[in-house]
């Protein structure tokens, strides 16, 4: 057993680079797993600041100066959150609010539903299962109730975290912009000399969550304005709503679609029942799945998607369970950078 572990550790551990490679990897696990809290603006801050350099680089090319290029791509970044802010989470909350007003009387349409089913099919479901069905979604309801008090008396601490981040996001996002060169040159610096294997798992780090994370952000916009779109056209209540949910379904794969479609069906079969309008709803929502499945996803996501489908599953799993919503968000592109690193972990021959 000696003799394997030591064969083992020469292989594997005796060049310098796999030592800092397992060095990084244990620091940057232990630090998201502590502070985490702390570290979140930061990589939001340095996330939008690498989707805005391409925009810096544009307008460096048109021979905009270096401090001028990034103040005019801040300007519109800033603009654009504000728009943000001021028209669309309004219009969310105010769909959100409608939705549960109108909880009792869905509760109430729910109930006539079950018992015309039972007129229909009185042998399938009887009186008795559809009391103990009401009894179940009433007691659901009360406690959810609960939840969202607690939950909105318990967010009013956490109003002046979001005001700091607010304000904090877009300042990092600024000088990363503005000394984003500075900070990675003053970075090179503590790494050794002889670095191939460090530069190559870079590079392709850099080029698969770059990729992800752009390709990630248009199809979250297009599937919830295509959905928007689609749901406002067949009349469905709270389109906006249940749209923008089905954009960031896409952020979770397979589990957000799942997750997603039982508020889709709640909602038509409280609007329309078991009628054609009901059947258009899921045809068309099935389309839209099966379009961002089979074309969005081929197209945006070709450099990061050579993962089996049960990798991508475990891989939301794990990371989601060490990192939450990060973990989640980048399941795939970590998952594609575990593949790089053991491909290119340095290793005695």
């Amino acid at each position: 057993m000696k003799k394997v572990l030591s064969t083992w550790f020469q292989r594997y551990l005796s060049q310098p680079e796999a030592i800092i490679l397992l060095i990084v990897f244990i620091v940057a696990i232990v630090a998201f797993k502590t502070i985490g809290g702390v570290l979140a603006p930061i990589i939001v801050g340095i996330i939008l600041a690498y989707l805005l350099f391409g925009m810096v680089k544009k307008l460096q090319q048109w021979r905009f100066p270096h401090l001028l290029a990034v103040s005019v791509v801040f300007t519109l970044f800033v603009s654009l959150v504000l728009l943000l802010f001021l028209y669309l989470l309004p219009l969310l909350w105010e769909e959100m609010a409608s939705l549960i007003s109108d909880i009792p009387t869905a509760f109430n349409r729910g109930q006539i539903w079950l018992f015309s089913l039972h007129d229909q099919f009185p042998d399938l479901i009887s009186v008795n299962q559809i009391h103990q069905v009401m009894m179940y979604v009433a007691t659901y309801l009360a406690n959810f109730g609960k939840e969202f008090v607690t939950f909105s008396l318990t967010s009013l601490f956490g109003v002046v975290t979001v005001i700091v981040y607010l304000v904090l996001v877009p300042l990092l996002v600024f000088f990363f912009l503005r000394d984003g060169k500075i900070i990675i040159k003053w970075l090179m610096q503590f790494l050794p000399e002889k670095r191939e294997v460090l530069e190559k798992v870079w590079h392709e780090l850099y080029k698969k969550i770059s990729s992800y994370i752009r390709g990630k952000i248009i199809e979250v916009v297009l599937v919830a304005l295509i959905t928007v779109i689609a749901f406002w056209i067949l009349g469905l209540r709270y389109a906006v709503l249940l749209g923008a949910l089905v954009g960031l379904s896409v952020v979770i794969p397979y589990i957000g679609v799942a997750v997603v479609t039982v508020p889709i069906v709640i909602v038509g079969l409280i609007q329309w029942g078991w009628s054609e309008h009901f059947f258009y709803l899921m045809l068309v929502y099935t389309i839209i799945s099966i379009f961002d499945a089979n074309v969005l996803v081929p197209i945006l996501f070709a450099e990061v998607m050579n993962l089996h489908p049960l990798a991508i599953i475990l891989a939301v799993l794990l990371f989601g369970s060490l990192f939450g919503f990060w973990g989640v968000f980048f399941a795939i592109p970590l998952m594609a950078l575990v593949n790089v690193v053991i491909e290119a972990w340095p290793k005695e021959n």
